[in-house]
């Protein structure tokens, strides 16, 4: 805005700007206008600096940016390990021939489950049929000549008494009548073993589980002791799951238990939970059976081995899982929220903390495994310490801080049974 200035010797112009401060800016040499202009100068210049020290004072008088944290606090911990395994069947059995003979049929359906003593394949029985007939007449012929020797040997044995026939003859008719029982005894057992080769004809499932493909079909010749099997029966429910672990984890694991930094978990520590290959969780939990007592030499490892329930063949031989397998508690577990832990590229840890004078502090820490959404801390934490979980991008180390409540999600204790994640 301008005006007319009011002096007399000549015209002056007055700007007033939004903020309301005049300035006279003269056309001439009136000296009345260059006064009023040098003590409008003055009254700004005042007026700008008492802003500037009002706008210094505002700044010193913010109050301490606001924080979120949680008191970090001893815990007991199940500590476990996750390892690779394979499962393998309960019981496996190849089913191979008894006898030589043509395959007359297949009964069974490839891929079903069979029973133990289920027939499989009927081979042609008529060669050993006839077998078992000539070994039963065998015997029955055996059986007969005992009866007469048998007598003549006691009419004998009177007679010799009497002096009525030689003591020789007697002698022959007793041997006849004992080689005579000694023939029964040997066609019985030839009728056995033929009784036994007839039964082999009908081949059948030596143990229960589900079968596979067959390798011969019907009309095929099969030979007593071939190599190559008809087909293979495995048990699968229940199955083996056989877990690899290094021996330098097993050696820690045993002397973190003897220290007592690890207690027993009882007996929980024999239960085992599962991970498929597709990362899903096996709902069943298994128990852990045994422990290798031998080293392999080549990856340095033992085995595990646990048993797991099947009931719908979800597991199949060969396949690959992940075990959850316990290794004790830990009694005083210290676990810092994942959201108040950074890790540098090196891999470095550290967390903010609030100390006892409200201040911030930068804390270097060594984390172990991953426990649920919190990570366990091995050093670098102490029960009672304020660890910040909000707010880390407005403060610096040596900065007080107001404490507001944390966030609820960070507040909520971890899965004691859950898996551990490798950082």
């Amino acid at each position: 805005m301008v005006r007319d200035s009011p002096c007399k010797s000549g015209r002056s112009f007055a700007f007033i700007p939004a903020n309301g401060c005049v300035w006279f800016i003269p056309a001439n040499g009136c000296v009345w206008a260059k006064i009023a202009f040098l003590l409008t100068f003055v009254s700004l210049t005042l007026l700008c600096l008492s802003g500037c020290g009002r706008g210094d004072k505002d700044a010193k008088a913010q109050p301490p940016p606001e924080v979120a944290v949680v008191t970090i606090q001893s815990e007991v911990v199940a500590m476990t390990t996750e390892l690779p395994g394979r499962t393998s069947p309960f019981a496996i059995s190849d089913v191979r021939p008894q006898i030589t003979g043509i395959i007359q049929a297949r009964l069974f359906q490839e891929g079903a489950t069979v029973k133990a003593g289920q027939p499989l394949y009927q081979i042609d029985p008529a060669t050993y049929q006839a077998l078992f007939d000539q070994a039963k007449a065998q015997l029955a012929y055996a059986q007969a000549n005992v009866r007469t020797t048998r007598l003549k040997a006691e009419r004998y044995a009177d007679l010799v008494k009497i002096n009525g026939v030689a003591k020789q003859d007697a002698d022959d008719a007793a041997a006849a009548y004992g080689q005579a029982v000694a023939l029964v005894a040997e066609d019985a057992a030839s009728l056995e073993s033929a009784r036994i080769n007839l039964g082999y004809t009908r081949i059948t499932s030596p143990i229960t589980g589900r079968i596979g493909t067959s390798s011969f079909t019907q009309g095929a010749l099969v030979t007593t002791g071939q190599t190559n099997a008809l087909t293979t029966v495995q048990t699968l429910d229940p199955i083996y799951v056989d877990i690899v672990q290094s021996t330098s984890d097993l050696l820690k694991l045993r002397r973190a238990l003897a220290k007592g930094a690890l207690s027993d978990a009882g007996p929980a520590s024999t239960a085992i939970k599962l991970t498929l290959d597709d990362g899903t969780a096996y709902a069943p939990e298994g128990e852990l059976k045994l422990t290798d007592v031998t080293v392999d030499q080549t990856t340095g490892s033992v085995t595990l081995r646990a048993v797991f329930p099947n009931p719908d063949a979800v597991l199949l031989p060969g396949m690959y899982v992940r075990a959850v397998v316990p290794q004790g508690s830990d009694p005083a577990a210290l676990l810092a929220p994942q959201r108040g832990v950074t890790h540098d590229p090196s891999g470095k840890a550290t967390a903010m903390i609030v100390d006892s004078e409200g201040k911030a502090q930068s804390r270097s820490i060594e984390t172990g495994k991953m426990i649920g959404n919190r990570w366990l801390v091995t050093k670098g934490l102490n029960a009672g310490d304020r660890v910040i979980v909000e707010g880390l991008q407005n403060i610096k180390p040596g900065q007080p801080v107001h404490i507001a409540p944390p966030a609820q999600a960070e507040t909520k204790p971890a899965p004691q049974g859950g898996a551990p994640q490798e950082p």
